[in-house]
Formats: C-alpha cells, structure tokens, sequence
C-alpha cells in the first residue's frame, strides 16, 4: 500500500472535525471528507481526551501585534529602550524582555537590511 504524505490540519479543519465530532460522526465519516483514514483523524480527538481544546487567547497586558511592529521600527531608527517604552506606555523591563525574546538588539543593529 502507497503510504500517503502527511497532513497537517489548518484551524479552520481543526474546527470542522471536531463541529462534526460533537455532532455524532465517525472518525471514519469525518476522514472521508477529507480523504483520509480515520487514523489521521484521531490524534486530534484524541490528544486532549476527547474534550474540545479551548480557545487560546492572548492575556491583556501582553504585547499586541501593533506594538511589537512599533518596537521593531523604534529599534530599526535607533530608539533607546526607554524612548520606545514611553511611547507605548509600557515599563522598559517589558520592551526590554521583547527584544531579547526576539534576537536581542545586535540582531537590529547589525541587520544587512538597515544602511
């Protein structure tokens, strides 16, 4: 038997697969649509006992995806750490922890990109 190449199901699947397993439908049922064996299917039901994961979500005081741009463009015109944490209205130590999650400031400084 020809061993079929691996998928890897979007969220948008994710959700369909489990809409249909709440629903009553087989795994085999809920494959089908997708073309696969119910052993495809089964990690994903079976990972978190057979109870729909929740939804994730971002805690409030972290960082928004607007505001890690800002602090990438503020470190790109040479912004001090300070400078860019007065302009968000957040505390240095969490601008600070951003960067040096994401390369740290040589990554920045050095970068091929910035003349």
């Amino acid at each position: 038997m020809k061993q079929r190449k691996r998928i890897y199901y979007s969220p948008e699947q994710k959700a369909l697969i489990w809409d249909r397993y709440k629903r009553g439908d087989s795994l085999h049922d809920i494959a089908r649509m997708f073309d696969r064996f119910h052993s495809s299917i089964m990690p994903t039901i079976y990972q978190t006992g057979g109870y729909r994961p929740p939804e994730r979500k971002r805690h409030l005081q972290s960082l928004s995806l607007d505001e890690r741009e800002e602090i990438s463009r503020c470190l790109v015109g040479k912004q001090s750490i300070r400078e860019i944490a007065r302009r968000l209205s957040r505390a240095p130590s969490t601008i600070s922890r951003e960067v040096k999650r994401n390369g740290g400031l040589k990554h920045y400084r050095e970068s091929p990109l910035i003349s």
